[in-house]
């Protein structure tokens, strides 16, 4: 099995490879948009972003991979799940504030202009994987009012649990709009450093963040782990619902993601994307629509 089987990704690959016209906003490192298998890619990017400038930061390396696992040319290494749809990216990590290996942290405000800019750009479904130093109450309230404010144009937004391996919620997991994503592994079960918590089970979804492969810069490869590998599954599958179902309404789409398990969860822990099941949830609804 591979990581696009564990959500049922490989079926739904098969039928669409997605449209331009729907716009994955990508918060989150610079991308490598050199790199060989993003070279037909639909990579726009927002004022105040641009590709890598230093190629082995970790940001780079970041914006690289997940841009990868959503658009890179299929039939290579990386995932390759809607390259048919249109990224926009919008660079919330700094190159040049690197910590070793880590990937820098964004402060609230700049997350919560960064996703009211991809709001505005037309962005359909927001992919964020932000580690934040802890902001205060009035920075709270700042974030929150831009992710109501996507909330209202109609901008799914899908966001990383964290891997610290605590149980919680964070400023950006506990907003009842955003669906939080925890990794799990390929024996089904979510990954020791996942955080888990109530925001998580009631309203999010696992997918696949272990030893998953996608791009990196310079034209490489590169192996990563984590919540935020596992989020840029459920974006995609998110883009490849909408592309096959355009007229679906967001409400639509985010109950055939996650409530095809049932009208009420009380776990901390989060069912797995099943991607096949939601294409299945869609195909009914509009079938029946369509004879009424």
């Amino acid at each position: 099995m591979v990581p696009l089987d564990l959500v049922g990704l490989t079926s739904l690959m098969k039928l669409t490879s997605g449209e331009p016209g729907i716009a994955i906003g990508l918060l989150d490192g610079p991308v490598a948009t050199d790199h060989p298998a993003l070279t037909a890619a639909r990579i726009l990017q927002l004022p105040g972003g641009g590709p890598c400038s230093l190629p082995e930061s970790p940001a780079c390396r970041h914006g690289t991979f997940i841009a990868g696992v959503l658009v890179a040319r299929r039939g290579g290494a990386a995932p390759a799940i809607c390259p048919g749809c249109t990224v926009i990216t919008r660079p919330v990590f700094d190159e040049t504030a690197s910590d070793g290996q880590r990937l820098p942290s964004v402060t609230a405000p700049r997350l919560a202009s960064a996703i009211r800019e991809c709001v505005d750009a037309g962005v359909r479904v927001l992919n964020l994987s932000a580690g934040m130093s802890q902001p205060s109450t009035r920075q709270e309230r700042e974030l929150h009012t831009a992710l109501d404010y996507a909330a209202g144009h109609g901008t799914l937004v899908v966001v990383a649990a964290g891997n610290q391996g605590t149980l919680g919620s964070s400023a950006l997991t506990r907003h009842p709009w955003v669906i939080p994503v925890v990794g799990y592994g390929m024996d089904a079960r979510p990954l020791a450093q996942s955080n888990l918590g109530s925001s998580m089970g009631k309203r999010g979804l696992g997918a696949p963040g272990e030893k998953v492969t996608s791009l990196g810069p310079n034209g490489g490869l590169q192996t990563q782990d984590g919540t935020s590998v596992a989020t840029a599954f459920v974006t995609g599958a998110i883009a490849l619902l909408w592309s096959r179902f355009p007229k679906a309404g967001v409400a639509e789409i985010k109950r055939a993601v996650t409530g095809g398990h049932g009208s009420r969860r009380t776990s901390v822990v989060p069912p797995l994307l099943d991607a096949w099941g939601a294409h299945q949830t869609l195909s009914a609804t509009q079938s029946a629509r369509a004879t009424q």
